[in-house]
């Protein structure tokens, strides 16, 4: 493949950052990112001082990057319908379930991108998860929803024997389950959201760990979902 032409080239590589900020657990560094994206240091941060000047990240006293206001205005008008009908269920959810509850959706055949996320309201263990965060579809609760939702040959090309046996069983019980997989520790159980017009999605929660049984949190999330379609065909 050739390479990319000068501009197309850095364009990537502040896109790529952006996506490392908004995938990192805790905020990281300049020195962080320029070993991530695999560039000397005084690249990285010629492209993060052109992202803070538009707004689109910042840097706290320590030198730590994160995300911006800019970012989020550029990105309000993402599937904006599909959030406004989702927001009031997610809330719902995550208040009566104490779990981060999180609408994710297929970004390209092989990631999956989080669209929005709730917290509950009152409760002493809270799981920051941001929208924006990628994660490649075969791994992770929504990822595998995902998965149940759309047909064999639009799945990636690495999906395995054992995660195709997964595949089968979840979509006979209508969710899936994940621990461990896309952030350590965390448990995660989702279920398909199929909205007419938008991409192919899935409503899922996370923690440490299950307050109830899989299958009751799972109805749960069924009927969040169910909700959310009626809401955005109002």
């Amino acid at each position: 493949m050739a390479a990319p032409a000068a501009g197309s080239q850095t364009l990537s590589r502040g896109i790529r950052l952006l996506e490392l900020i908004a995938a990192s657990e805790r905020d990281p560094t300049i020195d962080e990112l320029a070993a991530r994206l695999d560039v000397h240091r005084s690249v990285a941060y010629r492209l993060l001082r052109t992202l803070e000047d538009h707004g689109l990240v910042s840097r706290d006293e320590s030198g730590r990057v994160a995300l911006a206001a800019g970012l989020a205005a550029l990105a309000a008008g993402v599937s904006r319908d599909l959030r406004q009908a989702a927001l009031p269920d997610l809330e719902a959810v995550a208040d009566e379930l104490g779990m981060t509850c999180l609408l994710a959706i297929q970004l390209d055949r092989d990631e999956a991108v989080t669209l929005l996320s709730a917290s509950p309201r009152q409760t002493i263990a809270v799981v920051s998860y941001r929208p924006g965060h990628r994660h490649p579809i075969t791994r992770g609760g929504p990822g595998k929803a995902i998965l149940l939702s759309i047909p064999e040959e639009s799945w990636p090309a690495d999906v395995d024997d054992r995660l195709r046996t997964e595949i089968a069983e979840s979509r006979a019980r209508g969710y899936a389950v994940s621990h461990d997989e896309v952030v350590s520790s965390l448990h995660s159980v989702a279920v398909p959201l199929t909205v007419p017009g938008q991409p192919p999605a899935a409503i899922a929660v996370i923690h440490v760990s299950l307050p109830r049984d899989a299958a009751a949190i799972a109805a749960r999330l069924q009927s969040a979902a169910a909700s959310v379609v009626r809401r955005y065909g109002a």
